[in-house]
């Protein structure tokens, strides 16, 4: 397969965005504001941060729909990717300035950035169709995933060496990380230049999602598979938001030893998407998504018993073993039980069941820590999210949804 200038422009934003996820929401920040800004009692802090993550992918989750139909139907899906690209490297640089006590500037402010960064995702998601085909689309998402995971590790790096001098001189060394190496990708990247439709957004966002939904009506294989990714993905997410503070918390462990341990799992999360990978063609992608949700219970399980630093790299290390494969075996899922003609609709449905599925997770986890004080019941309430996700994925037929969604081609066309 043939990489065009215009899609490795496309995959150079995994790159530059990545940063946000590992350093800001997993790490860095997410230390900074419960540790430092906060400054009080660790549940309070973890409720609070956990709100602030549920209450901004809220906001996201709201708005999707409306910007999904501002990407489809004008001419401006570069020009806003990169508004909301360039507003999450201005508003993470401007956490520099978040000090302990600033605890409503600093929720308000991560807010902004974590609203933009994933606003930002809908008009970079609405690129994928018209830069790849039914057959390639999973490969050239599996490429931008595997970049991202070069810039998530290389903003890693670099935060170990600032925090040194200032933990808070990585906020806007991320901003820039951001904005530089979009640049890459707002020089590289060409939009199809589609007649401009005037329209009103609104309506045609919910006319798509009533459309959507009577298309998934006729596919009950695919609408129990994202039933299931709304509950696993719901936990996934929720692991990423609070394993800093879990291990800050219960262990000891500082933001140097955090860093290393994403460092870590960076690695782990490779070798994970390489293994099923060869899973799913020796077998199924079925198979190889059930055995990556059951490591992550593993993960669950093995985090609620854990006792030490060292026991917990070592849990790290399979929650990227895990993360690896269960993010690119979800995209193959949705590739192989969507009708051909209809990837585009169906790829922006199961990016807002995503980001549906980013709010109860934080907002449960905090509610549960500071009611109980106990972390170790907090990670364990996530089990449920996997358990749910696992059960509903083994009611998918993977051959009846195939020759659902091809059926569903024919008599449409």
């Amino acid at each position: 397969m043939k990489i065009s200038k215009s899609t490795l422009g496309w995959m150079f934003y995994d790159f530059a965005n990545s940063a946000f996820t590992t350093v800001i929401v997993s790490v860095v920040y997410n230390s900074y504001f419960q540790k430092v800004v906060v400054n009080g009692a660790e549940g309070y802090a973890q409720r609070l941060w956990g709100l602030a993550v549920g209450l901004s992918m809220t906001l996201v989750a709201i708005t999707a729909p409306f910007l999904g139909a501002v990407a489809d139907f004008s001419r401006s899906k570069k020009k806003m990717l990169f508004f909301f690209a360039w507003t999450t490297a201005a508003a993470t640089s401007l956490l520099y300035f978040v000090r302990e006590g600033d605890v409503l500037a600093g929720m308000l402010i991560f807010m902004v950035a974590n609203f933009a960064f994933n606003s930002a995702n809908v008009f970079y998601d609405a690129f994928l169709p018209e830069l790849s085909t039914p057959q390639d689309i999973g490969k050239i998402s599996g490429y931008g995933w595997a970049l991202g995971y070069v810039g998530g590790l290389l903003s890693l790096i670099l935060s170990l060496l600032l925090i040194k001098y200032d933990v808070r001189l990585v906020f806007p060394m991320i901003g820039l990380h951001i904005f530089l190496f979009s640049l890459i990708t707002f020089f590289l990247l060409k939009e199809v230049r589609r007649p401009y439709k005037r329209a009103n957004y609104l309506k045609i966002s919910i006319s798509r999602i009533s459309h959507t939904i009577r298309h998934i009506r006729r596919l009950p294989d695919l609408l129990i598979f994202l039933l299931s990714y709304f509950f696993y993905n719901d936990g996934i997410y929720t692991v990423i938001v609070f394993a800093t503070p879990f291990g800050m918390t219960r262990f000891g462990m500082g933001v140097n030893e955090m860093i290393t341990y994403f460092i870590l799992a960076q690695f782990t999360s490779v070798l994970g998407a390489a293994f099923f990978g060869w899973l799913t063609d020796r077998f199924n992608v079925k198979s190889s998504l059930s055995w990556s949700l059951l490591i992550w219970l593993g993960v669950i399980v093995w985090a609620y018993f854990c006792n030490s630093v060292t026991e917990y790299y070592f849990v790290g290390l399979l929650a990227g073993l895990a993360i690896g494969s269960s993010q690119a075996n979800s995209r193959t899922m949705l590739s192989l039980l969507t009708p051909k003609d209809k990837q585009a609709e169906f790829f922006g449905f199961f990016t807002l069941t995503g980001r549906l599925s980013s709010i109860i997770g934080p907002i449960l986890y905090g509610w549960i820590y500071n009611r109980t004080k106990s972390l170790r019941l907090a990670i364990l309430s996530l089990a449920c999210f996997f358990i749910l996700g696992w059960l509903l994925l083994q009611f998918v037929s993977l051959s009846k949804g195939i020759s659902r969604s091809s059926l569903l081609s024919l008599e449409e066309s």
